[in-house]
């Protein structure tokens, strides 16, 4: 009995609906009573990711079997406003169902995994909660038939990914890094959400098979204005930049190690930080209307490249190591993707999310390998695989060498210039919240403001840089 378009669709439309459900079960459970044991936890979430994975290679299956490249499901809009129409609609062909089967895989294996590793941690259910929530997410990102749809797997991917930098809540420091991963993301996400407005002005639509025209990916050109497409093309690639952590925007990927090593393996190893890379491989019929574009892909993944590279080589625990040996790959991605080659592109990121979860997962082993490795040498010296250096001058040499360990003053130019100034304008905007609520009820006076963990923070800020800790 061979299934219809419709049905082979709806298959594919569950695969994210299976860690959705999963995701209300428990925080439904959580928000009404405590947290259940956890086996019961574990077999939730990691039931409801096998049934995705399942139900994502059954899909590729049918299709590749079919030699069916493009499969479009819409199932109607889910709400309208005036002309708007924001229409639940899914686009199934080479790249996302590619996408679909890594994405349910590795998470199926990060959370086996997370099990063991957490077995006994405070934060288990909590942990499995935002998995589900990561899962969801990102599976809707890959899936979507609009930049509309995109845009809000692309938000929920951005929630998990705060949530589980800043776990370890009882620190300081993660959430710190956590306030400085949401506020980047605040900043480029904005490219993303002027990116599909122009779609719709311009386009006269946000639907990839409309916009991008219904070929094969990755299609043919869009027959369009080029300066349009420049600029749609330059939001996009902001965007991407972003969550890919791409230069100048790199500083958050290697304080996101603070949170557990199953997280860091999935975000920032796998497939949090390929979601730009995934952004620019949908739209690229946009990206090759532009020359510009092209260039600016190629500009930036080279450079954050190099920068990663020289960071990489003075890093002193392997979790940062690998965080910059992670830039440097989606650097180069990106400059695959200005130069047209995609499928090139596709292929680097598969192999490359599924070598950093590896390197990832094994972190905490990676001493022990390292001290056995010295050991086996004994007194031989290892080969030196940088030879680059040798035929610079020295001043530059030691110039550069400062300049890696100083991390390139990427994190304090973050701090100075957006994660702080946000921090207080938050604060004000709630202040003068807490005014007009308190003038609205007939409060004969303005109520003291609460304390909250952004004022800490930037109280703490404060403190470490010498200047008084009044009330901010």
């Amino acid at each position: 009995m061979q299934l219809s378009d419709f049905e082979v669709g709806l298959l594919a439309a569950s695969v994210p609906l299976w860690p959705a459900l999963a995701l209300l079960l428990l925080g439904c459970t959580l928000l009404l009573s405590r947290a259940p044991r956890e086996r019961a936890v574990s077999a939730w979430v990691l039931r409801s990711l096998w049934l995705s994975l399942v139900s994502s290679a059954a899909t590729a299956i049918i299709l590749l079997t079919r030699h069916q490249d493009v499969l479009v499901l819409n199932l109607g809009p889910w709400f309208s406003a005036g002309e708007y129409s924001f229409e639940v609609s899914f686009l199934f062909d080479r790249l996302s169902l590619t996408m679909m089967v890594l994405v349910s895989a590795i998470t199926l294996l990060i959370g086996r995994f997370s099990v063991n590793y957490l077995h006994r941690e405070q934060g288990f259910a909590r942990f499995f909660l935002l998995l589900a929530l990561f899962a969801t997410g990102m599976l809707l990102l890959v899936e979507a038939g609009s930049a509309d749809l995109l845009f809000a797997g692309w938000e929920m991917v951005g929630l998990s990914s705060v949530m589980l930098i800043a776990f370890f809540q009882e620190r300081t420091t993660p959430v710190r890094s956590g306030l400085r991963a949401f506020t980047i993301y605040r900043l480029c996400d904005m490219g993303l959400l002027v990116g599909a407005v122009l779609l719709h002005h311009w386009l006269g639509t946000a639907e990839w098979t409309e916009a991008l025209g219904a070929k094969p990916w990755p299609g043919p050109a869009v027959a369009a204005g080029e300066v349009q497409m420049t600029v749609l093309g330059l939001c996009l690639v902001v965007a991407a930049m972003g969550k890919s952590a791409q230069f100048p925007f790199s500083s958050w990927l290697p304080r996101a190690m603070e949170g557990p090593t199953p997280s860091s393996a999935l975000f920032y190893g796998a497939l949090s930080v390929h979601a730009g890379v995934y952004l620019l491989l949908r739209a690229a019929p946009l990206l090759a209307s532009s020359p510009v574009v092209s260039i600016a892909l190629v500009g930036v993944g080279l450079v954050t490249a190099v920068h990663a590279t020289l960071a990489w080589r003075v890093q002193t625990d392997v979790k940062s190591a690998l965080a910059y040996g992670v830039l440097t790959q989606v650097g180069l991605i990106f400059a695959e993707v200005g130069l047209g080659l995609y499928q090139l592109a596709l292929v680097h990121l598969v192999a490359h999310a599924c070598l950093r979860c590896l390197q990832l997962l094994r972190a905490p082993s990676a001493l022990r390998e390292v001290q056995a490795r010295r050991s086996a040498l004994q007194a031989a010296q290892a080969p030196a695989v940088a030879v680059v250096h040798r035929a610079l001058p020295q001043g530059l040499v030691r110039r550069l060498y400062r300049l890696a360990l100083e991390r390139f003053a990427l994190e304090v130019l973050h701090e100075s210039w957006a994660m702080r100034p946000l921090l207080r304008l938050g604060q004000w905007i709630d202040q003068v919240e807490r005014y007009w609520v308190g003038a609205l009820s007939g409060w004969t006076s303005k109520p003291a403001p609460r304390t909250t963990p952004e004022t800490e923070v930037l109280t703490a800020d404060r403190s470490s840089n010498g200047e008084s800790t009044g009330a901010v």
